[in-house]
């Protein structure tokens, strides 16, 4: 049987919620940005009017305002967006179980089976149009396609409010004189290696030799030649079915450059108590932890290292992270932005191991877990350790609020 798969992609969407809550925002330029005095001074999201007048998502604040002098700043509202997500993916459930995120905004369908009950791919993809329009109050644009690649390109080909299809049969006429940037994962150094060696659309890229490819790219190559192919036979996990996590971050840019190692400290316990609250509510131990820190003049470095024991204690986190952050800092470098992931993850059964914890892993395991019931029931800074008193502008960004709206994707492909 052919498989039958959707991908929807809603439009504009952290602007058309903002938009959605404040009627008088519409039918102007809009974008959803950070704070430009905690130096979060991007553009997030943008409308189709700010759109047009070429502002784009990561421009500075004022960049975006030379562009277009009527723009509209509005702060995110990450409550928002994730009710509108869980209400989109409820949407979604009522036509099948199959149905994938891929962030907050965008899911995969395979609608496969439920063409009996709702008709063919177009029209289950029209009515879920109409649906989110008229139930929700924001748009859709979804791609129908026999794998998830050219769906997700199906989507990505007509905005706002649209449905693409690309069958089997006609897939070349449609797909392959697209740039090669179009194809999902080709990234723009993959796309600077491809358009160096002279592949220029998807076409030229179907049909060059795999084994040149797989020279040129490694394995990612081979597959990015099958997906140009149209020989994409991932399939799309059921709604229950628990997704693959290799690792658990969070990172932030401080509102001022980090001079001393006891203002790095301050802000990393921040970014460490974030990640392990999340490894608490996934059940999951990490068995290593990674540093990324980005200097003033904007360069950067990574650094990771095992934990003598799997765990997800704040504290032993913290002492890692700020660990590898002295040994390899440049003193005479301002910090900017850090970031910490825990990686190597495993679920936490809760059963007897051949290494039990040593006494102090399990009390610092159990000090965390009842700083989060009391951040839980009154609030992130009803309960902070000292450190976290000595700079409240920079104790003031409360990492956890930011963090389930940058699950994957956020610093690196497999962090989630």
């Amino acid at each position: 049987m052919e498989r039958i798969i959707l991908h929807s992609d809603l439009n504009n969407f952290y602007a058309s919620v903002a938009c959605l809550y404040d009627p008088d925002l519409r039918g102007k330029p809009v974008a959803v940005a950070g704070d430009a005095e905690a130096r979060h001074g991007i553009v997030l999201a943008k409308n189709d009017a700010a759109k047009r007048c070429g502002v784009a998502t990561g421009n500075p604040l004022w960049l975006a305002k030379q562009r277009c002098p009527g723009i509209v700043f509005v702060p995110p509202d990450y409550d928002r967006y994730l009710r509108y997500s869980e209400l989109t993916r409820e949407l979604y459930g009522s036509y099948t179980d199959r149905v994938e995120p891929y962030g907050l905004d965008e899911c995969w369908l395979d609608v496969s089976e439920s063409t009996t009950l709702f008709g063919d791919g177009k029209r289950i993809a029209d009515d879920i149009r109409r649906r989110i329009r008229t139930e929700l109050g924001v748009t859709a644009s979804i791609g129908v396609s026999f794998n998830k690649v050219f769906a997700k390109l199906g989507s990505d080909l007509r905005k706002p409010d649209a449905t693409t299809v690309i069958d089997r049969l006609h897939f070349r006429e449609s797909v392959w004189p697209l740039p090669v940037g179009a194809l999902l994962f080709v990234g723009a150094s993959t796309r600077r290696k491809l358009e160096k060696s002279g592949v220029q659309t998807i076409g030229e890229l179907a049909r060059r030799a795999p084994e040149a490819l797989e020279k040129l790219l490694g394995k990612n190559g081979r597959t990015l030649w099958l997906f140009a192919n149209g020989l994409d036979s991932s399939p799309v996990a059921r709604t229950t079915a628990k997704l693959l996590v290799r690792s658990v971050g969070n990172g932030t840019t401080a509102p001022r450059d980090l001079i001393s190692d006891a203002d790095v400290k301050l802000v990393l316990n921040g970014l460490c108590e974030s990640v392990s609250t999340r490894l608490r509510q996934k059940r999951s131990i990490c068995s290593g932890v990674q540093l990324g820190v980005r200097y003033a003049d904007l360069t950067s470095y990574e650094r990771q290292r095992a934990l003598p024991l799997p765990g997800r204690a704040s504290s032993i986190l913290l002492h890692e992270a700020f660990s590898l952050f002295r040994e390899s800092r440049s003193p005479e470098k301002p910090v900017r932005s850090l970031y910490v992931r825990a990686y190597g993850l495993a679920d936490d059964t809760g059963a007897p191991t051949l290494l039990p914890d040593p006494p102090q892993t399990r009390k610092a395991e159990t000090l965390d877990a009842a700083v989060d019931r009391l951040r839980e029931r009154f609030g992130y800074e009803s309960i902070q350790k000292g450190l976290m008193l000595t700079d409240r502008r920079l104790a003031a960004f409360a990492p956890t609020a930011g963090d389930a709206i940058h699950p994957d994707l956020f610093f690196k492909n497999e962090t989630i």
